[in-house]
């Protein structure tokens, strides 16, 4: 199954066909807008079905961006982090098609969608991955986060703007990177190659830098996603992360791949004030962008 999401029956299963029938009507109808950067021709906010672990449909928020190339192209799925202070998590907003590093992936020929998880911004509802560090259900947090990424990864492979026959990327970006973690773990279909950017939880305790609430279960996750993810991944971390030091990466790194996982990890130079912020940093892309292309061509999964 290319999503973790449980089979319906019934009224509820008839609701969850209709709604998804809706978005897909939507998606195949989208307006062509007018846009600043040559690059995206086309873009379109989307709405995904996300059925909960109770059961219940939520629906979240996609960005789609479409190259100017105009035909399907590949898809490449990038996911978010948490904002810095949660209160900003109601308020939080996507990139738009035109920000630099949506741009790196748009100028390859790549159909980029982004969906905003379960309780942030205009996706609104619960908060599926609340957490604290009293109580740091940091597992549960991962599985929550890529049941989002792949509600919407499996509604993204439908749409006219993508060709679902090449393998799709999955990109996560902190929490985002976590979660993808998470789907590595249940070898999605149709996904050839997945971006880890500066993954994890649990970082900059009180915002005091280079600390972490529960190492040993930020471990036990990378541990346990690694015993059954077999996409191949790319792990790529900057060595001033002031929310996952180099040895923390390192760490999740070495126990991700012992139980078999396959990644590579790049711990690169200082970037920035804080290189947790390299992927979407200003000319970030200079910096990751070549590693991610080699990665991508190395396992045919560029354009």
């Amino acid at each position: 199954m290319a999503a973790d999401i449980p089979a319906l029956h019934g009224p509820l299963a008839r609701r969850q066909a209709l709604l998804l029938a809706l978005v897909l009507l939507l998606a195949a109808t989208w307006p062509a807008l007018g846009h600043a950067q040559p690059v995206a021709a086309r873009e379109a906010m989307l709405e995904v079905p996300v059925v909960g672990l109770d059961g219940v449909i939520q629906m979240i928020r996609m960005r789609f961006c479409q190259p100017e190339t105009g035909g399907p192209a590949p898809l490449v799925l990038v996911n978010h982090g948490l904002p810095r202070e949660t209160a900003d998590r109601v308020t939080y907003a996507l990139a738009p098609c035109d920000h630099e590093a949506i741009r790196w992936f748009l100028a390859r020929g790549f159909a980029v969608g982004q969906p905003l998880r379960r309780g942030y911004g205009i996706s609104g509802g619960p908060w599926a991955e609340a957490f604290s560090c009293s109580m740091p259900e940091f597992t549960t947090m991962a599985r929550e986060s890529a049941r989002d990424i792949a509600a919407a990864l499996a509604l993204a492979r439908t749409l006219p703007g993508v060709d679902a026959a090449r393998p799709a990327v999955v990109l996560g970006v902190s929490a985002g990177g976590w979660g993808a973690l998470a789907l590595a773990s249940q070898n999605p279909q149709g996904v050839g190659a997945m971006v880890n950017m500066a993954g994890g939880v649990g970082g900059r305790v009180q915002r005091v830098p280079d600390s972490n609430c529960r190492l040993d279960l930020l471990g036990e996750g990378a541990s346990s996603f690694g015993s059954t993810a077999r996409v191949p991944m790319i792990w790529v971390y900057a060595a001033n992360d002031s929310f996952f030091r180099p040895s923390i990466a390192a760490a999740m790194h070495r126990l991700f791949v012992a139980g078999g996982g396959a990644a590579e990890l790049h711990q690169l130079d200082p970037w920035g004030e804080d290189g947790h912020a390299l992927f979407f940093g200003r000319r970030g892309s200079d910096v990751w962008g070549p590693l991610v292309e080699d990665f991508l061509r190395r396992h045919g999964a560029m354009p």
